[in-house]
């Protein structure tokens, strides 16, 4: 029996709370609307989706004490995702509140997340993340992670590969010392304008081009409903997302776009092709109420079906 790749992931796993207003969105007013909550966090959203595409998933995070992060254990043992994280009985665990209009689009997002910036670094400096990095195919990390703590995950990494999520503008220049290291950086366009330090109204070939310049060999780039971009040695590319079925969040799309690209990397796809699937599961993402898509082999290859092939950019 052919053994199924393992992937080490490091990073966010906390509660996630998301309200969406039911009419036209008023600024400054109340606004009648449904709050959900759930169990999300960049690097947990995406490697359930890499797990539900055949990859064994490992997770290392940091929680509180108190009744959320007993929510979070359970959603990580029901994703069948072994748990290394650590436990701080007298903190709070980290949460993040997103607001969005009627259509599913975001209207502002709420991080409470300072336990990440107190314990990731330590964390890092445990022996069992090296024993685990050395059992592991590949490192899965996201941008909630201090710079220092990044620098020292891919140092252990000795050479593996490690995939990166941005999380926000604001914390996408954390990668920025370890951007030579990393095999693929996921973001959206307001990250990748921030990590290449270019203004807003930059065209797409120089937003793939300031990321080259800033030390990335490769990435991936979303844009809402627009192309996805993506460049490697080879080349640039874009994928067009077939239209949603119907829109009803688009949170945790781009988690999982980069989760189902990692999980078909590591099978051994090129990116370009990888790329089609994370595209495939990111149209799923956005046609489900939670931010981690549930599919099946068959849907999942119903909805790869819809996405086109890539298109080379010149």
């Amino acid at each position: 029996m052919v053994r199924s790749p393992r992937v080490l992931a490091v990073g966010g796993a906390h509660i996630d709370r998301r309200g969406q207003v039911s009419g036209a969105y008023v600024p400054a007013a109340s606004n009648p609307g449904t709050m959900r909550e759930d169990v999300g966090g960049g690097v947990f959203n995406a490697l359930r989706s890499t797990v539900r595409r055949g990859v064994s998933g490992s997770l290392l995070s940091v929680r509180g004490g108190d009744a959320a992060a007993d929510t979070v254990s359970r959603a990580i043992a029901e994703a069948g995702i072994a748990d290394l994280s650590a436990v701080f009985l007298d903190r709070t665990t980290p949460s993040y509140t997103a607001l969005i209009d009627r259509e599913g689009e975001l209207l502002v997002g709420f991080a409470d997340m300072a336990l990440y910036e107190l314990a990731f670094a330590k964390q890092i400096r445990r022996s069992r993340v090296r024993e685990e990095i050395a059992a592991a195919d590949a490192v899965l990390c996201d941008a909630n992670l201090p710079s220092a703590a990044l620098e020292r995950l891919v140092s252990l990494a000795a050479g593996k590969p490690v995939f990166a999520i941005a999380i926000s503008p604001a914390k996408v220049v954390r990668l920025t010392p370890v951007l030579g290291g990393l095999a693929v950086a996921f973001m959206n366009r307001r990250e990748a304008v921030a990590l290449a330090g270019l203004d807003d109204a930059a065209s797409q070939k120089t937003v793939l081009d300031g990321l080259r310049s800033a030390g990335l060999d490769s990435a991936v780039v979303t844009a809402g409903g627009g192309p996805v971009l993506g460049f490697d040695r080879d080349g640039s590319f874009a994928v067009v997302p077939p239209p949603p079925r119907k829109v009803v969040d688009v949170t945790g799309a781009g988690d999982a776009l980069a989760g189902a690209t990692v999980a078909a990397l590591l099978r051994g796809m090129p990116l370009r092709a990888a790329l089609r699937e994370g595209v495939a599961a990111a149209t799923l993402a956005i046609e489900s109420a939670g931010a981690v898509p549930d599919f099946t082999a068959a849907t999942f290859a119903q909805a790869l079906a819809l996405v086109p092939e890539e298109q080379e950019m010149a």
